[in-house]
This record gives C-alpha cells, structure tokens and sequence, in this order.
C-alpha cells in the first residue's frame, strides 16, 4: 500500500478525486481489518508459546538452571528463551503495523475533509483568477494619513 501517495489531492482533479475516495477508503480501512486479525493471530501465537514454555520449564526445571520454582522464576526464564523473544517480536511488528494501519485510516478521512474544503472553496471561487492579496495595514495606514493631512490642514486654517 502506498499511503503517502494515495493521501496527496490532485486538486486540479476534484471530481476524479470525489470517485476514488469512497474506494480507497473502503482499501484502507480493510487493510486496518487485516492488521488487526494478523495482530490476533501473533497475540495467540505468543499465548501458546508462553503456555509451552511455561509447561516445559516446570517439567523440567534443571535444563534452564531453576532449582527452585516460583512464579517469578518461571516468568524471567520464559523471558530469556528464543521461542518466546520470536514470538513476541511478530506480536509487536503486527501492533505496529495496526498502528500504521489505523493511522492511513485517519488520513482518509481527513483526506475526505480536504476533499470537502477544497470544493468549497471552488464553489467561492476561491481559485478563478489573479487576485493579489493587499495588506490591509499598508491601506489603513495611508487612509489615516490622508485622514491626518485634512484635519490639519482644517485646524491651520
């Protein structure tokens, strides 16, 4: 998926813009959905591999160095084994790429928000031509110099 691409608004495109939206929403947000179940399957891939670890160290505690079994012991231990590291490594890459996931979610529909301004602006003709900004400081100082100059000139007279 290429998030940062499909989030850009071809402004000068609005109507092609309006048509994919709903689709890449729709992309994104069951993009989320997989996220979610892969992030589902690595919480359960890490349950049972806690699970048999946590049986194996029990069953045989002298092959990881415990000579006496406590909750504490067995928890450290199953912390030091591969099998669990591995499997708690897939669950934090899938929690990152729900994260991710969810995050393009967002800018979808922010991307929708956008989408709505931009047509509003057009409809306000926002972008129909060359109109160059004037600095309303700069005309409201020379107004009130003009403003200045004539009461003057009254109270000389």
């Amino acid at each position: 998926m290429d998030y940062e691409n499909d989030i850009q608004i071809r402004q000068d495109e609005l109507e092609m813009e309006w048509l994919d939206q709903p689709s890449l929403m729709f992309k994104y947000a069951k993009n989320a959905a997989e996220m979610r179940r892969f992030l589902d399957l690595s919480k359960e891939k890490l349950d049972l591999a806690k699970a048999e670890i946590d049986k194996e160290i029990r069953t045989n505690p002298e092959k990881f160095g415990i000579e006496k079994i406590t909750e504490t012991v067995v928890a450290n231990s199953m912390l030091a084994t591969l099998k669990y590291k591995k499997a708690n490594e897939e669950f934090l890459n899938a929690k990152y790429e729900v994260d991710v996931a969810q995050a393009a979610v967002v800018a979808m529909s922010q991307r929708k928000d956008a989408l709505e301004n931009l047509v509003r602006l057009h409809g306000q003709q926002y972008f129909a031509g060359p109109k160059v900004p004037h600095d309303i400081s700069e005309l409201r100082e020379s107004r009130q110099k003009k403003v200045n100059q004539s009461v003057n000139i009254k109270r000389s007279r």
